[in-house]
């Protein structure tokens, strides 16, 4: 099953010139990265692929629809139980616990937390690789890579078809990157999940990505990055 085809799309959003894309597929399961993408390119991008934003020209079909055949409301936001989002502008609610950030998307129950939903929480943070003590945190005093680290968590949590990891490491100290990767890794190999990462950081991308690529925006081809050995294909 295709998960993304993108196929001659064209978006204006105030940079020097539009994203172009001349064609981009994800298969079901298939990790692919793409870089070339700076910050403000790579949130329009994620905008595209859920239909917050349409293309200006071409199309994006995402689980075989195209994203733009979604003009209902409370449609387009069902359609986002598929999706899983991991970025950097994402919100933690830096006066809870780790924890609590992590039982959110289960429950609204948090003090306390039901023990049922305590469970899967330990459960997810174990497979995302955060130590048990670092749930007692706040989210206002944990750094980078543990912040993002529980972004991937809150974005798996409710088993998405799909993630969209954006820029996971622009914050991250370069010592702290390989083990992240490593763990974004470890969190999506026993899953059906296909993502699309959009990073800068051929590093990242070599350890996660089963398929690398990188935008040559004047044109909108995406080509061959640095593409570790063992392809999807």
């Amino acid at each position: 099953m295709t998960v993304i085809h993108i196929s001659k799309l064209q978006k204006n959003y105030g940079a020097l010139r539009p994203l172009r894309i001349l064609q981009l597929s994800v298969e079901e399961g298939e990790r692919v990265a793409v870089g070339g993408l700076d910050g403000p390119a790579a949130e329009v991008m994620v905008n595209l692929v859920t239909g917050a934003t349409l293309p200006d020209e071409g199309a994006v079909h995402t689980f075989g629809s195209s994203t733009g055949a979604i003009t209902d409301g409370d449609a387009w936001l069902a359609s986002l139980d598929r999706f899983g989002i991991v970025s950097p502008r994402a919100v933690l609610l830096e006066g809870s616990t780790l924890q609590q950030n992590l039982a959110l998307p289960f429950t609204l129950e948090l003090d306390p937390i039901p023990a049922d939903v305590a469970a899967k929480v330990a459960a997810l943070a174990s497979e995302c690789g955060i130590a048990v003590e670092h749930l007692s945190r706040m989210g206002g005093e944990v750094p980078a890579h543990l912040r993002a680290r529980i972004h991937l968590a809150r974005a798996l949590a409710l088993n998405p078809e799909l993630l969209l990891i954006e820029h996971p490491t622009a914050q991250v100290d370069e010592a702290d990157r390989p083990a992240l990767a490593r763990d974004f890794a470890d969190a999506l190999n026993g899953r059906k999940t296909a993502a699309l990462i959009l990073t800068l950081d051929v590093g990242f991308a070599e350890g996660v990505a089963h398929r690398s690529l990188t935008l040559q925006p004047a044109t909108g081809a995406l080509v061959a990055w640095k593409v570790k050995r063992g392809w999807f294909r």
